[in-house]
């Protein structure tokens, strides 16, 4: 499905099943969302094949932990928690407008779209729509064409497992990822680049389309002086180099102590070692997604190295372009001139940045655009507290790396340049929904009292409203 045409044909289309069952009821939402578990269950194989195939090389193993589990576990925390989601919140009105009530009715907000990005492709169609669905919304989502393999697999499996009035999956390159924003859905997430939400914004705009934008930037780690050093490192490295680094919460740079410098390069080689021993036949290190990727990592690496950057590989394993295999690296001696600091990097280069005060690392964080994530490792509470109450991120880990993105209790989310609006488990489902404010006035109220005409009654009554506000 590439036209236009039949893209808002097919809009259409599931808004009019929608408009005839506007507020499904839990079963009907708790069906939805056991398929969507059946799919993941019995594909399990064939969805990380496809994601390997399209990669290059893409571990079984990190498919399964950083797509497969979450995506299971997010269906299972809605299964269990839907229900109540879904039941209005009464509250009592004002003091003044008594016996009234009033209540907040959770409504879906109609059809949702949903853009792929290429990188955790499985996760990040799953995860928006596992909270879609418990909403009781109907779906399109739109794939990534730098995933073809997984995205037509994908495509067919949704196909078999759900009605086409359900949710529907649309292949297809950028034009037609143009097309899908450009379509007057009741709400539209995107996950991917900032500059191509920037495209996505302005084309949604025309429709009056509420957005939700999952974007990245630059994600900082910060080794305090306190933190457990060697735990620090590791932790880091891991967050660095999962899928390659291809993650847009992984750390994109370090801040650390001065005279750690070198202790970090030191260590981050061990763990390297001791993670992807002979790194060149390592099938459990992911290959770069495409061409185009691998030539903008190794064009950023040249700029640093080009501008003075020192350039310190964790490992023997020379890089090979045919099979897209780039070894991490870490830079030190970086500046703001290089690209790898204006960019986000989204690969497995890491720079290493000193600082001689922890203040210092806070007004560096401070002073740049908020990222998608902070990674914070320090042992004293009252520091902890000091950084987290003077930066800002959409989401911050402390003491480890990207598993706060895994809490279903937490928003995930961006802020400023990182993004806007967030999901996952109940803050899903009230981005997907419409909390519906309902005002239920008493049958004896004294509603009338301020009816016009407006005499001496009514002034009496307003100086009393006016001193009580």
């Amino acid at each position: 499905m590439t036209d236009p045409v039949a893209l808002n044909e097919t809009l259409q289309r599931m808004r009019h099943a929608q408009s005839g069952n506007p507020l499904p009821a839990w079963s009907v939402r708790a069906g939805r969302l056991r398929a969507l578990r059946a799919l993941l269950r019995d594909h399990r194989a064939e969805l990380a094949a496809a994601i390997d195939a399209d990669f290059g090389r893409r571990p079984t193993q990190e498919t399964d932990l950083l797509e497969l589990f979450p995506s299971l576990s997010a269906i299972s925390h809605a299964l269990r928690h839907g229900r109540r989601w879904m039941t209005p919140r009464r509250r009592l009105a004002g003091a003044l407008f008594l016996p009234a009530r009033i209540e907040l009715r959770p409504q879906p907000r109609g059809v949702v779209g949903i853009i792929v990005p290429w990188n955790y492709p499985l996760y990040l169609a799953v995860g928006p729509l596992v909270d879609a669905l418990a909403a009781g919304n109907r779906v399109m989502l739109k794939m990534s064409e730098f995933t073809p393999r997984f995205s037509a697999l994908f495509a067919a499996l949704v196909a078999r497992h759900f009605h086409a009035d359900d949710v529907v999956v649309v292949t297809g390159a950028a034009d037609v990822a143009q097309a899908f924003s450009a379509l007057p859905f009741d709400h539209l997430l995107f996950t991917g680049s900032t500059a191509v939400g920037h495209q996505v914004m302005r084309t949604a705009a025309a429709n009056l389309t509420p957005v939700t934008l999952e974007l990245g930037g630059k994600s900082p780690a910060i080794i305090g002086p306190g933190a457990r050093f060697e735990h620090a490192v590791e932790r880091i490295v891991f967050g660095k180099l999962v899928n390659a680094g291809q993650t847009c919460i992984a750390p994109d740079y370090v801040l650390l102590p001065r005279d750690r410098m070198d202790d970090f390069v030191t260590e981050a080689r061990r763990v390297m070692a001791r993670m992807y021993p002979q790194l060149a036949q390592n099938g459990q290190y992911a290959s770069i997604a495409s061409d185009r990727q691998y030539q903008r990592l190794t064009a950023l690496l040249d700029d640093a190295r080009g501008r003075g950057a020192h350039v310190h590989p964790l490992g023997d394993a020379a890089a090979d372009a045919t099979h897209r295999l780039l070894p991490p690296q870490l830079l030190s001696r970086v500046d703001d001139s290089m690209a790898v600091m204006r960019e986000e990097i989204f690969g497995p280069l890491l720079p290493l940045l000193p600082y001689d005060t922890i203040d210092q690392a806070i007004a560096s964080v401070a002073a740049r655009p908020h990222p998608l994530a902070l990674y914070l490792f320090e042992s004293d509470k009252a520091l902890i507290e000091r950084v987290l109450s003077r930066t800002t991120a959409g989401g911050v880990s402390v003491n480890d790396t990207l598993y706060h993105i895994a809490q279903h209790g937490l928003p995930f989310g961006g802020v400023g340049a990182s993004g806007m609006g967030g999901y996952h488990g109940e803050a899903g489902f009230r981005t997907f929904s419409h909390l519906k404010p309902v005002f239920h006035q008493a049958r004896f109220n004294g509603a009338g009292l301020f009816n016009p005409p407006y005499g001496e009654r009514f002034r009496r009554l307003l100086d009393l409203l006016l001193r009580r506000g």
